[in-house]
Protein backbone atom coordinates (compact mmCIF):
# COMPACT_ATOMS: atom_id res chain seq x y z
CA UNK A 1 0.00 0.00 0.00
CA UNK A 2 2.86 2.46 1.45
CA UNK A 3 4.82 1.53 -1.99
CA UNK A 4 1.72 2.72 -4.14
CA UNK A 5 1.97 6.44 -2.78
CA UNK A 6 5.88 6.36 -3.37
CA UNK A 7 4.96 6.37 -7.26
CA UNK A 8 3.10 9.55 -7.61
CA UNK A 9 5.52 11.98 -6.20
CA UNK A 10 8.81 12.30 -4.18
CA UNK A 11 9.27 12.76 -0.57
CA UNK A 12 11.40 16.09 -0.23
CA UNK A 13 13.17 16.83 2.97
CA UNK A 14 14.12 20.81 3.14
CA UNK A 15 16.05 21.47 6.09
CA UNK A 16 14.57 24.67 7.86
CA UNK A 17 16.48 26.59 10.73
CA UNK A 18 14.71 30.13 11.96
CA UNK A 19 17.23 32.22 9.81
CA UNK A 20 16.13 33.68 6.35
CA UNK A 21 18.40 31.57 4.56
CA UNK A 22 16.33 28.85 5.06
CA UNK A 23 13.28 30.19 3.71
CA UNK A 24 15.51 30.94 0.47
CA UNK A 25 16.17 27.27 0.57
CA UNK A 26 12.33 26.81 0.47
CA UNK A 27 11.55 29.63 -2.07
CA UNK A 28 14.26 27.73 -4.31
CA UNK A 29 12.65 24.60 -4.26
CA UNK A 30 9.37 26.11 -4.95
CA UNK A 31 10.69 27.65 -7.71
CA UNK A 32 12.59 25.12 -9.33
CA UNK A 33 12.40 22.05 -8.43
CA UNK A 34 8.68 21.41 -7.29
CA UNK A 35 6.34 18.68 -8.94
CA UNK A 36 3.09 18.39 -8.50
CA UNK A 37 2.63 15.09 -6.17
CA UNK A 38 5.89 15.91 -4.23
CA UNK A 39 5.36 15.35 -0.54
CA UNK A 40 7.42 17.88 1.65
CA UNK A 41 9.26 17.48 5.30
CA UNK A 42 10.11 20.71 6.47
CA UNK A 43 12.66 19.07 9.14
CA UNK A 44 13.46 21.78 11.31
CA UNK A 45 16.73 20.82 13.93
CA UNK A 46 16.09 23.27 17.19
CA UNK A 47 19.50 24.64 18.59
CA UNK A 48 19.00 24.81 22.04
CA UNK A 49 21.46 27.39 22.40
CA UNK A 50 20.26 29.80 24.99
CA UNK A 51 20.14 26.80 27.61
CA UNK A 52 23.00 24.55 26.41
CA UNK A 53 25.68 27.54 26.73
CA UNK A 54 23.97 28.71 30.21
CA UNK A 55 26.66 28.16 32.59
CA UNK A 56 24.30 28.02 35.37
CA UNK A 57 22.42 25.33 34.15
CA UNK A 58 23.55 23.24 37.56
CA UNK A 59 22.61 26.17 39.76
CA UNK A 60 19.37 27.32 38.56
CA UNK A 61 16.90 25.49 37.04
CA UNK A 62 13.94 27.75 37.53
CA UNK A 63 16.11 29.61 35.19
CA UNK A 64 15.98 27.45 32.78
CA UNK A 65 12.64 25.94 32.50
CA UNK A 66 11.92 29.40 31.41
CA UNK A 67 14.62 28.91 28.85
CA UNK A 68 13.63 26.25 27.70
CA UNK A 69 9.78 27.65 27.38
CA UNK A 70 10.51 30.55 25.51
CA UNK A 71 12.91 28.59 23.38
CA UNK A 72 9.50 25.77 22.86
CA UNK A 73 7.49 28.33 22.37
CA UNK A 74 9.19 30.15 20.04
CA UNK A 75 9.67 26.95 18.08
CA UNK A 76 6.35 25.91 18.39
CA UNK A 77 5.40 29.04 16.73
CA UNK A 78 8.00 28.99 13.88
CA UNK A 79 6.77 25.25 13.11
CA UNK A 80 3.38 26.70 12.73
CA UNK A 81 4.34 29.41 10.05
CA UNK A 82 6.45 26.56 8.78
CA UNK A 83 2.91 24.33 8.29
CA UNK A 84 1.00 27.75 6.96
CA UNK A 85 3.76 28.00 4.50
CA UNK A 86 3.05 24.92 3.45
CA UNK A 87 -0.66 24.88 3.18
CA UNK A 88 -0.56 28.66 1.61
CA UNK A 89 1.49 26.69 -1.33
CA UNK A 90 -0.81 24.11 -1.49
CA UNK A 91 1.68 21.14 -1.38
CA UNK A 92 1.00 18.18 0.43
CA UNK A 93 3.84 17.22 3.75
CA UNK A 94 4.37 17.75 7.62
CA UNK A 95 6.30 19.64 9.58
CA UNK A 96 8.87 17.59 11.99
CA UNK A 97 10.94 19.14 14.54
CA UNK A 98 13.90 16.96 15.87
CA UNK A 99 16.52 17.83 18.19
CA UNK A 100 20.47 16.56 18.06
CA UNK A 101 22.76 17.03 15.88
CA UNK A 102 21.65 18.69 12.61
CA UNK A 103 23.80 16.66 9.97
CA UNK A 104 22.76 12.68 11.61
CA UNK A 105 19.30 14.44 12.04
CA UNK A 106 18.85 15.15 8.35
CA UNK A 107 20.29 12.12 7.22
CA UNK A 108 18.17 10.18 9.54
CA UNK A 109 14.74 11.70 8.72
CA UNK A 110 15.96 11.80 5.03
CA UNK A 111 15.79 7.94 5.73
CA UNK A 112 12.99 7.09 7.69
CA UNK A 113 11.07 9.65 5.15
CA UNK A 114 12.40 7.64 2.00
CA UNK A 115 13.04 10.89 0.56
CA UNK A 116 14.27 11.19 -3.09
CA UNK A 117 16.26 14.50 -2.62
CA UNK A 118 17.45 16.95 0.64
CA UNK A 119 17.54 20.50 0.41
CA UNK A 120 19.48 22.44 2.51
CA UNK A 121 19.32 26.45 2.72
CA UNK A 122 22.93 28.53 2.89
CA UNK A 123 24.52 31.70 2.31
CA UNK A 124 27.34 34.35 2.81
CA UNK A 125 27.51 34.71 6.58
CA UNK A 126 29.70 35.14 9.31
CA UNK A 127 32.61 32.21 9.68
CA UNK A 128 31.52 30.79 12.81
CA UNK A 129 27.76 30.24 11.21
CA UNK A 130 29.35 29.32 8.28
CA UNK A 131 31.64 26.68 9.30
CA UNK A 132 28.67 25.20 11.84
CA UNK A 133 26.15 25.29 8.31
CA UNK A 134 28.86 23.97 5.98
CA UNK A 135 29.84 21.72 8.45
CA UNK A 136 26.23 20.45 8.20
CA UNK A 137 25.91 20.53 4.32
CA UNK A 138 29.34 18.42 4.14
CA UNK A 139 28.39 16.02 6.84
CA UNK A 140 24.87 15.38 5.28
CA UNK A 141 26.69 15.11 1.61
CA UNK A 142 28.71 12.60 2.67
CA UNK A 143 26.16 10.65 4.37
CA UNK A 144 23.30 10.82 2.61
CA UNK A 145 21.88 8.07 0.31
CA UNK A 146 19.84 10.58 -1.98
CA UNK A 147 20.71 13.80 -3.77
CA UNK A 148 21.68 17.07 -1.68
CA UNK A 149 20.84 20.38 -3.05
CA UNK A 150 22.50 23.27 -0.84
CA UNK A 151 21.31 26.79 -2.10
CA UNK A 152 24.02 28.93 -1.72
CA UNK A 153 23.05 33.09 -1.78
CA UNK A 154 24.32 35.23 -2.15
CA UNK A 155 24.36 38.44 -0.11
CA UNK A 156 24.02 40.97 -2.20
CA UNK A 157 20.54 39.47 -3.61
CA UNK A 158 17.27 39.38 -2.17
Amino acid sequence: MAQQKQADGRNVVIAMDESDFANFGFEYYMKNIHKHGDHVILLHVPEYHTVIQSPMVMTDVSVVTDLLQEEEKRIKTFLEELGSKLKSHGIGGKVKSVGGNAGEVICKVANDEKAGLIVIGSRGMGTIRRTLLGSVSDYVMHHSHVPVLVCKQDHHHH
